[in-house]
């Protein structure tokens, strides 16, 4: 889940310095957009034989920029190396295993001889190493995993070909590599899920990226199509690779079932020379998973810090036929205890005819086996289905897009790895300013305690509405018109404007949907708020308005639900992700709603704690008005769903740099609404 790039020359080519520079530069801007934790660069210095390796915790512009950067890339891409052809590649990182600041879990990644390059997450990693025992652990970092099985393949006898593909078949997840081998003369480009694309001549010259995007920039830009002679630019299909001569830059394909030639071993190998970045204050995004947080002796006095009172719940007057309770905003009862909720309530999930589903399709399908169509991945049950749905029942060609603004789980990027690899389907990652969305949050958060406003809660959320502008930049970058979400209509939450005085609107198209009018209103109240609590007056404005604009003015063009012709069935969506894609679940919640979502469980607490409900009783009440489920059973859920997740809230506290134990005493002391 990050970005990876490079170029290759062929030797006696005739380019100039500044033009490769050029190139190389920009294919790792225009990469930067899938990763800003962290960068690194390998230069194959023909020269001085050495593999000079460089990285660290910075953007690949703060990489270019520095002195150690520049100085190598000079003399790797001096005129004489030109002459002997070259090869550059490097990686933009997105954090997932191991912090940045250990510069071995930053890439490239140097093990046994082999500098590689990954984009993508192995969620088996652990089973592997303890599979394959004879090999030893050095780094945290997941891909290490992957060169160590190559390598024991390889030096078993196999051919460098059937050693990659070997060793991604046994991996759960995603694999787009970039590998070079210090004692072959040889270059590997190989993916399982098709996030890889590469531009060649045909003749001299070979650079590859991530998307298909970033290449068409790069051509566009500096005029490749001119400089380069006919250029053509292809995908690397999921499951296959290219393996390339670096002397004489012959590229040939290989894929599995067929056999091939173990490579002559270099005579004399190149010195691998690593050198790091280092930069006095960089802040970095905390890497912790959901999963592996244990509750001991510490962490049990944390724990138990929150509060969940039952007993003042259960006494709630709710209503006679779904759950919500009567501190619901804009609720009422008529003269038998039935909500206005449910008096108004127009069945939804209710199954339209296929041949429905598929015409609608089929106006979109590619004829000639192209992407037909983007599908937002957030790595959640919903999403997750129904990006099994579009390739596995409906024969799409999909692209998914996952947009990391900082609350994505390592859990959601492992299951949306699980099910991109499985299915052989590229995943566009696009990753915001980490670091600085969880201080926009921390700040917005911190302010938000000094006055707390149930209806402000929803600004917590508000980085990830950029969503919607960037599901449209995707498609128009790839000349797609189809979208299909996962949005569910059970999923409405009306509350939380509701708790900023806006009242339902029971006849809305979508659930994300608000008239002009309400729109106003909710600017006043929240402008109202800014102006009381001046805490709000913070480096979180600009991106919090830009999340109004994409979440309520962006356009939704060719935008459909697939639970508007599919009946949402929730034992369906978990037993097919479950046992087809091995989708992994939280371990402090049975529910499988929002477990991939790191602020849920945050606000979730607060909802239950001061207004006696969350969004689960709202879920569950739909679910009953629907007929799928009893009240009793829905009471019974909501009150086990409703617990305190502890490890989800340690983590969404730990990365945004909150102090936990000061937070949630804070929140306990908010006088409640019942």
């Amino acid at each position: 889940m990050c970005g990876i790039f490079g170029i290759i020359t062929k030797s006696n080519s005739s380019y100039n310095t500044n033009l490769i520079s050029n190139v190389l530069k920009d294919l790792a801007r225009m990469s930067e957009r899938r990763g800003k934790d962290s960068s690194g660069l390998c230069i194959n210095n023909k020269g001085t034989d050495t593999i000079e390796v460089i990285k660290g915790p910075v953007t690949t512009s703060k990489l270019f920029s520095s002195k150690t950067t520049k100085s190598l890339l000079q003399s790797g891409l001096e005129s004489k190396n030109m002459k002997q052809g070259i090869c550059v590649f490097g990686h933009a990182r997105l954090v997932t295993n191991g912090t940045q600041l250990n510069d071995d879990n930053n890439q490239p990644i140097v093990r046994d001889g082999i500098i590689a390059v990954h984009n993508g997450i192995v969620a088996n990693d652990s089973e592997l190493w303890e599979k394959h025992k004879v090999l030893k652990r050095a780094y945290e970092i997941d891909t290490e995993v992957l060169l160590a099985i190559i390598n024991e393949k390889n030096t078993s006898g196999l051919s460098i070909e059937e050693s990659v593909l070997q060793a991604i078949d046994e991996i759960e997840g995603t694999a787009s590599l970039a590998l070079m081998f210090s004692d072959h003369n040889k270059f590997v480009l190989a993916t399982n899920n098709g996030s890889l694309y590469y531009l060649t001549n045909e003749n001299d010259v070979l650079l590859f990226a991530s998307e298909r995007n970033t290449i068409n920039k790069v051509v566009e830009k500096n005029d490749l199509a001119k400089k380069f002679g006919k250029v053509n630019i292809k995908q690397v299909q999921p499951n296959t690779g290219l393996i390339i001569d670096l002397f004489e830059l012959r590229v040939q394909e290989f894929n599995r079932g067929l056999s091939y030639t173990r490579s002559v071993e270099l005579e004399k190998r190149p010195e691998i020379k690593q050198n790091y970045i280092t930069t006095k204050g960089h802040q970095i995004n905390v890497v912790l998973d959901i999963n592996q947080i244990k509750v001991d002796e510490s962490t049990r006095k944390e724990r138990d810090l929150l509060i969940y009172p039952m007993d003042k719940i259960r006494k709630l007057r709710r209503c006679k036929k779904c759950v919500l309770p009567e501190t619901f905003p804009f609720l009422s009862f008529d003269n038998k205890g039935v909500c206005n909720y449910c008096n108004n309530y127009k069945l939804k999930n209710q199954q339209k005819p296929e041949n429905e589903l598929v015409r609608l399709v089929d106006a979109y399908r590619s004829k000639d086996g192209s992407p037909d169509c983007i599908i937002p991945l957030s790595g959640g049950r919903d999403s997750t289905y129904v990006l099994h749905y579009a390739k596995k029942v409906l024969g799409l060609n999909p692209i998914t897009l996952t947009y990391d603004w900082g609350m994505v789980t390592d859990l959601a990027r492992r299951n949306i790895a699980r099910i991109c690899g499985k299915l052989g389907v590229e995943n566009i990652i696009v990753a915001a300013d980490i670091h600085w969305k969880r201080e926009n949050i921390h700040k917005n958060v911190k302010a938000w305690l000094n006055k707390p406003e149930l209806g402000m809660i929803p600004l917590f959320m508000s980085g990830d509405k950029y969503f919607y502008y960037y599901a449209n930049k995707i498609k128009e970058e790839n000349n797609i018109k189809l979208n299909i979400l996962g949005i569910n209509d059970l999923e409405n939450t009306d509350f939380k404007v509701g708790f900023a005085g806006i009242a339902p609107r029971f006849d809305k198209d979508r659930i994300y949907s608000m008239t002009l009018q309400d729109k106003l209103k909710l600017f006043k109240y929240v402008g109202g708020n800014f102006i009381t609590n001046p805490g709000y007056l913070n480096q979180s404005l600009l991106d919090s308005f830009g999340s109004i604009i994409s979440r309520y003015f962006t356009h939704k063009r060719d935008y459909y639900h697939l639970f508007d012709y599919l009946k949402w069935d929730e034992k369906e969506v978990e037993e097919t992700i479950i046992k087809e894609y091995n989708w992994e679940k939280a371990i402090d919640t049975k529910s499988t709603w929002r477990i991939g979502d790191g602020t849920a469980s945050f606000y979730n607490y607060i909802y239950t704690l001061v207004a006696g409900f969350s969004e689960n009783d709202t879920f569950r009440s739909n679910q009953v008005r629907e007929g799928m489920i009893t009240r009793e059973e829905a009471l019974n859920l909501v009150y086990e769903e409703n617990n305190p997740r502890y490890n989800s809230i340690k983590w969404y506290l730990e990365i945004l740099n909150l102090n936990y134990t000061e937070v949630i005493s804070k929140i306990n002391t908010i006088k409640p609404i019942y």
